[in-house]
């Protein structure tokens, strides 16, 4: 499956130091969010009855959306965000976008680690299903993150399943299509233009398109996609005058060392809200892993710079005084770091935390105390996933279940 669409060629420039650089060689499959080496990383834990994961492994069992019996809801046309002027107004369907990617996602995990086929044939029903029909996307400008999220989202069960011999190559060509003619086309045409909007959009809506055209590329081996989306992220657009609030140098509002010597990272949204703060923690932790997997180290990007976000982040979401610098965005100066949201519990950090502390043995103190604070608030005690942080599309942005997928501990 390769396809030369949406992305043209790009030339991407291997300078400043401590910038990722892409690597030319093929695309490691699976190799989006997780790896072959994960999974049997998740399978000893899960097979010794290791804690957490054996609880973690458990609650993903027991996911509505994780049964063969999910019914799925396709549609031609995806909605997000209506307006009242338009005749007729059309009707949002995209929670059944979210729902249906994060169905295939966990069902496609309870059969890699599980090892039952049923999980894998009912996950490429609905990935059959979701590829044959979904032909657009419409709405507000919320269809930009639609287009970004289950982007993301159903690239990334796509690639679990890609490996599935009861998934053919034919449907999976068919489902590789959609995600570039639907979704990708949206992704490029938001991170190019901004809805002509240039400064309006705040990070998480550049932060969704990234990982979506990251993801979209690997599943569709399009390595010029892949590394236009890395590159973007990293750089931004080659002209300078555009704001790309998602991109790392517009993303970065200040940066502070604390008496210990631990450094934090202001971000573009912390003076907006903290659900949206959290959120974009997540999506980071989305572009890093997809990086890492294909031997790109975006984790490592700028000094760490994700760390250092999550780190302030996390800092103030679990009741801590932060430094903060003023900051205008097109709402105005935001004068203050914002307790709207504060304390939001919402999954992702697992990622962010395990990748530094578990993996690079760094210091992720904060990462890892807001990780245990999101946790508590699932009886297992492990990170959950979608279904599990309320019906609405805040609850689904992040696939989650990072307790069983990203943890690292000792060898079993």
């Amino acid at each position: 499956m390769h396809f030369d669409k949406i992305v043209p060629c790009l030339t991407l420039l291997h300078i400043s130091t401590g910038l990722a650089v892409p690597h030319p060689q093929s695309f490691i499959h699976p190799g989006a969010l997780h790896t072959n080496k994960d999974i049997e990383r998740i399978k000893k834990y899960v097979e010794a009855d290791a804690q957490p994961w054996l609880r973690a492994w458990q609650h993903l069992e027991s996911s509505t959306l994780a049964q063969a019996t999910w019914v799925a809801k396709p549609h031609e046309i995806l909605v997000r965000g209506t307006n009242a002027t338009w005749q007729p107004t059309p009707a949002q369907n995209y929670g059944d976008a979210y729902r249906d990617a994060h169905s295939a996602y966990q069902l496609s995990l309870r059969w890699l680690i599980g090892g039952n086929t049923s999980y894998a044939d009912h996950a490429v029903e609905i990935l059959n299903d979701w590829g044959s029909t979904l032909r657009d996307i419409n709405g507000t400008e919320d269809k930009f993150l639609a287009a970004g999220l289950y982007g993301y989202q159903f690239a990334n069960a796509a690639e679990l399943l890609r490996v599935y011999p009861g998934w053919t190559k034919a449907n999976q060509t068919i489902f590789a299509d959609m995600l570039n003619d639907v979704f990708a086309k949206y992704n490029f045409d938001f991170l190019e233009n901004h809805n002509y909007k240039s400064s309006f959009y705040y990070a998480n809506w550049d932060l969704c398109n990234i990982a979506s055209l990251m993801a979209i590329g690997i599943f569709s081996d399009n390595r010029t996609m892949y590394d236009y989306a890395a590159h973007y992220w990293q750089y931004g657009l080659s002209d300078s005058s555009v704001v790309v609030n998602g991109a790392l140098p517009y993303f970065s509002i200040a940066n502070f060392t604390e008496d210990s010597g631990k450094q934090l990272m202001e971000i573009q949204e912390s003076g907006r809200d903290q659900g949206h703060a959290t959120l974009c923690i997540a999506l980071l932790g989305v572009i890093g892993q997809q990086g890492w997997n294909q031997g790109l180290d975006l984790f490592s990007t700028y000094q760490h710079e994700i760390l250092n976000a999550a780190e302030y982040v996390a800092k103030y979401n679990t009741n801590h005084s932060v430094p903060y610098v003023p900051y205008t965005s097109w709402e105005g100066l935001l004068s203050v770091v914002s307790d709207k949201g504060r304390s939001s519990v919402r999954p992702g950090y697992e990622a962010v935390a395990s990748h530094y502390a578990g993996v690079k043995h760094m210091n992720a103190s904060w990462s890892m105390e807001y990780r245990n604070y999101v946790n508590q608030n699932i009886s297992a005690g492990v990170e959950g996933g979608g279904g599990d942080y309320g019906p609405n599309s805040g609850g689904y942005d992040a696939f989650g279940h990072g307790t069983l997928l990203y943890r690292i501990g000792p060898d079993v």
